[in-house]
């Protein structure tokens, strides 16, 4: 039970997150009238109004968001301190929310969960997919799994490597039957290539190759912001694409997509387990890492050198 303090908090939380008390109230399990009358009592408790309700919609107050990201970390180290003592030899349990990039997710994580669940029955999962960058704390995320480049960003945090991953220009053999294979950087000039929106180089591709560092700023024919779309355009011969090997490691292995600019080198990437930096990590969010990593181990993401 939370202290008088804490009490309402995890209901604002979930009423702001969710738009609605019902909606709030099914994701807590609770009734729709309970979490109206905590949240009731917490605007009494601070004095001020923290949604403003209306018969079509229900948004936040400005004190409302002044309160909101206080609520969610004071609530993630209440959390964090009682799971410390419930973790005293026992085995992960709670709620483990995590973020991960969507396509990354929907490939390589999702397909571990039932797994990771089946061996830990007491840990519930929720995941939210989404290529932006989240905010961990302000999110009241456990965990995130993210790439090195987006860590620059992601202010004070703890990381863990889980996975390195290469990454590669291919095409379809029909769009190269048609169009011919570029033989240097400067050669993708001359062909439809595609960019993903939020890699943090742009337009702009450095290789490593037999002449040393190239770098070629190109303009798409296609961009978008998610991997799969890419490489959906890829396998109708749409051009040349440049992206994580393990988007396109099936495609490639079954020749679906070539290699393209085989003597030329993209930087590759690393990925990382992230977690809010606080001194203590939860046991669900450490076990799931370690599961994750110990998965990875056994997937080449990298080619053969």
């Amino acid at each position: 039970m939370r202290s008088d303090k804490l009490e309402g908090l995890d209901s604002f939380i979930a009423v702001a997150d969710t738009g609605g008390f019902a909606a709030a109230a099914r994701r807590l399990g609770m009734t729709t009238s309970a979490v109206s009358k905590q949240v009731g009592k917490l605007e009494a408790r601070l004095r001020a109004r923290l949604f403003r309700r209306s018969t079509r919609r229900l948004s936040v107050t400005e004190a409302g968001h002044a309160l909101l990201a206080h609520a969610r970390r004071a609530l993630a180290e209440a959390d964090a301190g009682r799971e410390a003592v419930a973790e005293l030899g026992s085995a992960p349990r709670g709620l483990l929310r995590l973020t991960t990039p969507l396509s990354f997710g929907i490939m390589h994580v999702a397909p571990a969960i039932s797994e990771f669940l089946a061996a830990n029955p007491d840990v519930r999962i929720e995941m939210m997919m989404d290529d932006r960058l989240q905010d961990l704390v302000a999110g009241g995320y456990d965990m995130a799994i993210r790439s090195a480049t987006t860590l620059k960003g992601a202010g004070t945090v703890v990381a863990r490597r889980l996975v390195t991953t290469d990454v590669v220009l291919c095409a379809s053999p029909e769009y190269i039957s048609r169009r011919g294979e570029p033989r240097a950087p400067e050669d993708l000039l001359a062909h439809d290539t595609m960019l993903h929106t939020y890699y943090p180089e742009g337009n702009e591709w450095m290789f490593e190759g037999p002449q040393g560092r190239v770098s070629v700023t190109l303009a798409p024919r296609y961009a978008t912001n998610n991997a799969l779309a890419l490489r959906a355009v890829a396998l109708d011969g749409g051009g040349i694409l440049r992206t994580s090997r393990f988007i396109v490691d099936e495609a490639l292995a079954a020749r679906r997509l070539v290699p393209v600019l085989r003597e030329w080198r993209l930087p590759p990437i690393d990925l990382f387990a992230v977690f809010p930096d606080r001194a203590y990590i939860p046991l669900k969010a450490r076990a799931f890492a370690d599961f994750l990593k110990a998965r990875f181990a056994g997937k080449s993401f990298t080619a053969k050198r």
